[in-house]
């Protein structure tokens, strides 16, 4: 089953992202189940991938943050000689993982420990994007003026706007 978005496209304005994220998702037919991973939300603003990918180390593993993706990658490096295998129980084929990273989010880190691998991600919200609280005046109605609006003029003095130009007249 597939989904046509075309119409969506033509009429919001301003989405998209959304609108990007919905199509790329349609157009994916096979999500990858390797490596196992959690998300955790660790903090109010800070969250915790874990994957679990051993066999791997850390010089076998890429993580790239492109275009609000991040993509982790994994790279089996040569397999030491480990005599005649009986049986093969642990994955070590390479895999590719994305994740799609929601705006003012950031990769803050990575480390592994165990055959863990676990991304520290923190969403950071600008201050121009916060909520900001409007404080409500009483009493007589104030005109409230735009920082973009151009200063007003001081108000002159009647002598000022007679002679606007008194070192002319004292020549």
């Amino acid at each position: 089953m597939s989904y046509d978005f075309a119409p969506l496209f033509r009429t919001a304005i301003g989405f998209d992202r959304l609108a990007q994220v919905m199509d790329t998702a349609s157009r994916s037919a096979a999500t990858p189940s390797y490596p196992p991973y959690d998300i955790a939300k660790t903090d109010n603003d800070s969250y915790a991938l874990t994957m679990a990918v051993a066999g791997f180390g850390p010089d076998d593993i890429e993580l790239v943050v492109q275009d609000n993706t991040l993509i982790v990658s994994g790279r089996v490096s040569d397999p030491q000689n480990e005599g005649e295998i009986l049986h093969r129980g642990i994955a070590r084929r390479a895999f590719e993982r994305r994740f799609a990273l929601a705006d003012h989010v950031e990769v803050t880190g990575a480390d592994m420990n165990n055959g863990l691998l676990r991304i520290s991600v923190r969403q950071i919200v600008p201050e121009a994007l916060k909520p900001r609280r409007i404080p409500v005046h009483s009493g007589p109605q104030t005109e409230l003026v735009s920082k973009t609006e151009a200063p007003v003029p001081a108000q002159t003095s009647p002598q000022t706007q007679a002679n606007p130009h008194p070192t002319a007249a004292a020549a």
